[in-house]
């Protein structure tokens, strides 16, 4: 098939959709399957089925997405009718303006399309200081499925949390539920701890640095516990909070460590890492999580009901009262304090993660469009 990965966000891979997007592109390209890419990334400018569109302006809000290392894009007519010509099936990221619009043209040639949930009204709403706004978040979510996801064929929702409070809020769709999935480069492998590491409590977060991750929790957490001066705190990734955050942690003894690591060099991080947490506050899977615990590292997880890495926990000691820095802390020191169950659920979590095989998942992502197609096609 001759399929086309509409991508209103792209870019550096520091962000869930992005990693999102090429992981679906490169597992559809090794099944066989012609993939065209629709984005507004200009170093891919002469890739091969890759078209870029324009960016679309957002005044103040410029600065904050350059941070990110993303830009949005903007629908132009012209590039959008050369990418679908020819093409069998449209898949969109995003409910954003460039993936609205070749959903209309790709409806008005009766071509199938289905739909990726990879954004949270939080995700937006957070930017304009409305997170916590039960009606404004309502009503970005009926924007979603009135401009978008009411027309598409099939839905994707990386969990089950994630669709039933979408379609609470947003209307009823015809929906699959698939995990992104964890590359099997992430499991458990020898490796050194670097000699800066040595002798100290390994924390270690991996995430965009912004604010919904509420990291603000965690560096709180290090200074209240019994181990502070042993903790070394460690963030993998990038975004606009950092430097703020990096303020906030020269009040504990040890630093927290900012990096953007490679694949490789993350799997490595992880294995060399005492505990993992999650301190987000608004989440729709949290890869980074999963990844982690695939590696048999052991979560401590915050219960806020709007993030769906809660139910990754297997205990409670896997959980935190939400922006609760204390009740954090108090997490941190029982795992540094009880080796053995650290040991068990440890193994415990190897088995768990096995539900989330990469391969199996691209094969429920690749059957979900091979069925929408299909069924598209005999309507017609």
């Amino acid at each position: 098939m001759t399929i086309c990965i509409v991508c209103d966000v792209l870019g550096r891979e520091n962000n869930g959709t992005t990693i999102a997007a090429m992981n679906l592109i490169r597992a559809l390209r090794a099944k066989g399957h012609s993939v065209r890419i629709v984005c507004p990334d200009r170093e891919r400018s002469g890739e091969p089925d890759c078209y870029i569109v324009p960016t679309l302006p957002l005044g103040p809000l410029n600065g904050y997405v350059r941070k990110n290392g993303v830009v949005i894009a903007r629908p132009s007519r012209k590039v959008l009718e050369a990418a679908l010509s020819g093409v069998d099936h449209v898949h969109l990221m995003l409910p954003f303006p460039v993936s609205c619009a070749m959903l209309r043209l790709a409806r008005e040639r009766g071509i199938s399309v289905t739909a990726g949930f990879h954004c949270q009204a939080e995700n937006f709403t957070s930017h304009i200081f409305m997170k916590d706004s039960r009606l404004v978040n309502r009503l970005v979510y009926k924007a979603f499925f009135r401009h978008c996801y009411r027309y598409v064929d099939a839905v994707h929702y990386p969990t089950e949390f994630i669709r039933k409070v979408f379609e609470r809020y947003g209307g009823k769709t015809n929906a699959w539920v698939i995990s992104n999935g964890v590359n099997r480069q992430f499991r458990p492998i020898p490796v050194s701890r670097p000699e800066e590491l040595e002798g100290k409590y390994v924390i270690l977060f991996i995430g965009r640095l912004s604010k919904e991750k509420s990291h603000r929790v965690l560096i709180d957490a290090a200074k209240q516990s019994r181990h502070a001066e042993e903790l070394q705190l460690v963030f993998a990734g990038d975004g606009p909070l950092k430097e703020k955050l990096m303020k906030r942690g020269k009040a504990l003894k040890n630093p927290p460590i900012f990096h953007f690591f490679s694949r490789e060099e993350l799997v490595k991080t992880i294995n060399s890492a005492d505990l993992y947490v999650h301190p987000a506050e608004i989440e729709i899977e949290a890869i980074s999580c999963l990844e982690a615990i695939s590696c048999g590292l052991v979560p401590v997880i915050s219960d806020s009901p709007r993030s769906a890495t809660r139910f990754f926990a297997l205990g409670e000691q896997n959980l935190f009262h939400s922006n609760d820095s204390k009740a954090l802390a108090e997490r941190i020191d029982w795992w540094l304090e009880h080796p053995a169950e650290q040991e068990a659920c440890s193994k415990a979590y190897l088995g768990y993660t096995k539900q989330f095989d990469f391969d199996a998942c691209m094969d429920r992502m690749e059957q979900m469009i091979l069925e929408t197609h299909a069924a598209k096609h005999k309507e017609g």
